[in-house]
C-alpha cells in the first residue's frame, strides 16, 4: 500500500472554523486507512500550540509558518502577476519539506486541501492527485467585485480572473476534484468544461455528540437577560458573515424590535473587523468576539440566523445549530447543498421582507419553533454524520487500490 501527502492551508488542529473543521475530519477519514504525512501551515499561536494533536494523527508532518500577511502577500502577487491568495501561502520551506516526502517515501496519493495549496504538488508526481477546491473561489471573488466599486472592484475582479486560471490548471493536473455540494461542483464543471467523473461533490458532516444540546449549558447571560435571542458565528472578518451581520443587524432587527422591543442579535466569532465591531449596542446587536466555546450561545438562542448573500458549499453554521436543535431562518444561499425541507427542518427567507416574516411567525408558535429544532437534529443524525459525507472517498481512493491490484 502507498502512502498519502495531505498539504493542508491550516493546520487542522483545533476544528474551530468551518475550513479547519473539514479538514480535520478529512485528515482523520484518511489516517484512519493508512499512512499519512502533513504539509500544512499557521498562523496564530493555538495553530503552533495544536502541533502535538497534529503530530499524534500523522506518520510525519511539516508545520511551517503562513509566512505573509495578506497586505504584503497582494503587493507580492501584484508585482509577480499572480493571485494574493496562492501568495499569501507560499512558503519554500514548505515546499521543500514536500519535494523531499515525495522523493524519499512511497507516496501514492497527494490529497490537496484548498486551492491555494495545489501550487505544492510537484508537477512530475507520477501518483494520484486528489484536489478539495470546497468551494469554487473565483466565483467568490467575482462577486465581491460586482459589490463593490472603484480599486477594490478592480482588485478583486483580479483575483478572480488569476483564480479562475488556477482552477482550471488544477483539475487538468488532478484525478480528481472535489467541491462540497453538488451546485459547486456544476458550476465547477461548466467554468471548466470537466466531466462529471472527474469533479465531484463530497459534502461537509457534523459531529452531533460535540453538538449535543443535553450535552451543553445555556449561556447564562443569554438565559436571563430579556429576549428573544438570535445568534450569528462565524468568522466575523469573512466577508460574506460581516455582510451577514450587517444586514441582520440594520435592515431584519428594527423591523423585529418594533415588534419585540427587548429582542438582541448576538455575533460570535473571532476576528471582528470593524465593520462588525461598529455594529455593538446597535437594536440590540451585541459583538461577542472570539469565545472558549460557541455552542452555549447556540443552545441559548430562540433562534439562529444565516442570512447570507453570498455562501458557497455547505454552512457549518447551519448544521451545527441543527444539531443543537434550534430553529435556524436563513437565506436561500444558505441553505444551500443541505436539502432540507424548508418549514420542517429550518425555515428560508429569500428577501429581507421574507427573513422577517419567517423569524416573527416562530416566535409566536414557541411549539412550532420547537418541533422544527426536533426535526433538525433528526435529519443531521440521520443525513448529515461525517462517515456519510466522506463515504465518496472510499471510491475515490478504492479505484486507485484497484487498478494497482489488477497491474
Amino acid at each position: 500500500m502507498g502512502e498519502t501527502l495531505f498539504i493542508a492551508h491550516r493546520i487542522p488542529f483545533p476544528p474551530d472554523r468551518g475550513d479547519k473543521i473539514r479538514s480535520h475530519h478529512l485528515l482523520k477519514w484518511l489516517a484512519a486507512r493508512g499512512t499519512v504525512h502533513v504539509a500544512t501551515l499557521g498562523e496564530t499561536a493555538a495553530d503552533f500550540s495544536a502541533e502535538p494533536d497534529l503530530a499524534r494523527v500523522a506518520t510525519s508532518h511539516r508545520l511551517a509558518r503562513r509566512p505573509l500577511s495578506l497586505p504584503l502577500a497582494g503587493m507580492r502577487a501584484i508585482a509577480g502577476g499572480k493571485p494574493v491568495s496562492l501568495t499569501a501561502f507560499d512558503n519554500p520551506d514548505l515546499r521543500e519539506w514536500v519535494a523531499h516526502t515525495v522523493a524519499t517515501r512511497p507516496i501514492d496519493t497527494i490529497f490537496v486541501f484548498s486551492g491555494q495549496m495545489g501550487q505544492y504538488a510537484p508537477p512530475d508526481f507520477a501518483g494520484r492527485v486528489i484536489v478539495d477546491l470546497c468551494d469554487v473561489d473565483s466565483a467568490k471573488f467575482e462577486a465581491y467585485a460586482l459589490q463593490r466599486k472603484g480599486p477594490a472592484a478592480v482588485l478583486y475582479a483580479r483575483e478572480a480572473r488569476l483564480l479562475a486560471a488556477e482552477e482550471r490548471r488544477l483539475a487538468a493536473r488532478a484525478d480528481a476534484t472535489i467541491l462540497i455540494t453538488e451546485a459547486e461542483a456544476d458550476l465547477f464543471r461548466s467554468r471548466i468544461g470537466a466531466s462529471p467523473a472527474h469533479v465531484t461533490a463530497v459534502g461537509n458532516g457534523i459531529d452531533t455528540a460535540v453538538f449535543d444540546p443535553a450535552k451543553v449549558s445555556l449561556h447564562p447571560d443569554l438565559a436571563t437577560e430579556a429576549g428573544p435571542h438570535f445568534v450569528f458565528t462565524g468568522q466575523m472578518d469573512y466577508p460574506p458573515n460581516v455582510e451577514a451581520v450587517v444586514r441582520a443587524s440594520r435592515r431584519l432587527m428594527p423591523a423585529i424590535r418594533s415588534v419585540h422591543p427587548d429582542a438582541c442579535f448576538h455575533v460570535v466569532g473571532r476576528a471582528p473587523d470593524a465593520c462588525v465591531l461598529a455594529l455593538d449596542g446597535v437594536e440590540g446587536t451585541r459583538v461577542w468576539g472570539e469565545v472558549p466555546d460557541v455552542r452555549p450561545f447556540v443552545a441559548a438562542a430562540d433562534i439562529v440566523l444565516a442570512p447570507l448573500a453570498i455562501a458557497r458549499g455547505v454552512q457549518n453554521k447551519v448544521l451545527e445549530a441543527m444539531a443543537m436543535a434550534r430553529p435556524v431562518v436563513l437565506s436561500d444561499e444558505a441553505a444551500t447543498g443541505i436539502d432540507a425541507v424548508d418549514g420542517e427542518h429550518y425555515a428560508v427567507g429569500r428577501d429581507d421582507e421574507a427573513l422577517v416574516a419567517r423569524i416573527l411567525a416562530l416566535l409566536a408558535d414557541p411549539d412550532r419553533a420547537r418541533a422544527m429544532g426536533a426535526a433538525a437534529r433528526r435529519f443531521v443524525i440521520e443525513r448529515k454524520g461525517w462517515d456519510a459525507a466522506l463515504a465518496p472517498l472510499a471510491v475515490l481512493l478504492g479505484e486507485r487500490a484497484a487498478a494497482r491490484d489488477a497491474a
